[in-house]
């Protein structure tokens, strides 16, 4: 252990080490700090190995023991020693019950085992976004020693928040909140009641029903300057759908005064191949390609975010239908042009 680590708990009891009541008390609390690290640690050596299991099985779609034990003992994660069958059906239980995947076995032929329900981890669910977020987290631990050569992005606070949001979202409990929106001067304290959490961004949200406007309301986690919890209860609502109410949005907005239409746009060669990378939406649909363009469709409501989106990427999109969303960007084209066309 880091001399960082336990200096504190020893300065604590400098000078009183003759005391042998608080010499024990100190050897107490610090082998139960020990036993908690070693917890810790096994506890994340246990859960690296279900994500190494689940990877292995899903990349190579059916596989038997056999070849699983192969590649195990390859994987410094084995430390040498064979896994046993025992073990491994002990693992696929545990990433049934953690994650929710089931690992199946071929009834006849090589018996090979393959993910029942591997779509599920690349749908866009939370259980495709925690499982691929742990496996990422897995492969940065193991890099530590190239950490400077793996930049990411600044992401804003809101993460923090998650214990006390997820804990409402489980008991449909209402929350307290200090929020300050970026068109106020002042923070308002009010009560929500928590439908889902959305990331769209790089910046989580909140999804809630207001009590006070009577509608649902979008909160950026970002811009919340303290959540707590109440022990008052909720109706969550049986018709809401967290997917279903996002279904016809770009982003983050979902302002019904949008009807949901068909957007056409004109896209140039090169910017094709990033949307058909990353889409911009679940509908689109590319309907022609050539040498020097393609056109894509997309069906939403073309709110304020999508707007956005489309002027990030300049002259590179053309908007061709509906007309009015057409003059709409054209129009912030043209005040755009204003500001620079006097440079010289």
């Amino acid at each position: 252990m880091h001399y960082c680590t336990i200096a504190p708990m020893c300065r604590q009891f400098k000078g009183d080490f003759l005391n042998f009541s608080t010499y024990a008390l100190f050897l107490h609390r610090f082998f139960v700090y020990l036993q908690r690290l070693i917890f810790i640690s096994m506890a994340k050596n246990l859960l690296n190995k279900y994500v190494w299991l689940v990877e292995t099985i899903y990349k190579a779609k059916k596989i038997s023991f056999k070849e699983i034990n192969k590649r195990w003992l390859d994987n410094d994660l084995s430390e040498g020693k064979e896994m046993s069958i025992r073990t491994f059906h002990k693992w696929r239980q545990t990433i049934e019950e953690m994650f929710g995947l089931i690992i199946e076995n071929e009834t006849g032929g090589q018996y090979r085992y393959y993910i029942e329900n591997a779509d599920d981890l690349s749908n866009g669910s939370m259980r495709s976004w925690l499982f691929n977020t742990l496996t990422v987290s897995n492969l940065m631990m193991e890099s530590a020693s190239i950490k400077n050569k793996i930049l990411f992005e600044e992401i804003p606070d809101g993460e923090q928040y998650f214990p006390v949001i997820l804990e409402a979202l489980k008991k449909n409990t209402v929350l307290e909140m200090t929020y300050q929106s970026y068109w106020r001067d002042e923070a308002n304290t009010f009560t929500v009641e928590p439908y889902c959490i959305k990331a769209f961004k790089q910046r989580w949200y909140l999804v809630a029903h207001s009590p006070y406007f009577d509608k649902i309301m979008i909160y950026a986690l970002d811009r919340v300057h303290q959540l707590e919890p109440t022990a008052i209860h909720f109706e969550y609502p049986e018709d809401f759908k967290a997917e279903d109410y996002f279904e016809e949005c770009f982003g983050i907005i979902a302002d019904a005064n949008y009807k949901v239409e068909t957007v056409k746009l004109k896209v140039s060669a090169g910017q094709a191949n990033y949307l058909r990378s990353l889409t911009l939406h679940q509908s689109q649909n590319e309907i022609e390609r050539n040498d020097e363009y393609s056109i894509f469709t997309v069906r939403l409501r073309p709110t304020y975010d999508f707007r956005q989106e489309i002027l990030s990427q300049g002259c590179d999109i053309e908007v061709l239908e509906p007309k009015w969303f057409r003059d709409e960007v054209a129009e912030i084209s043209k005040q755009m042009w204003n500001k620079y066309k006097n440079d010289k």
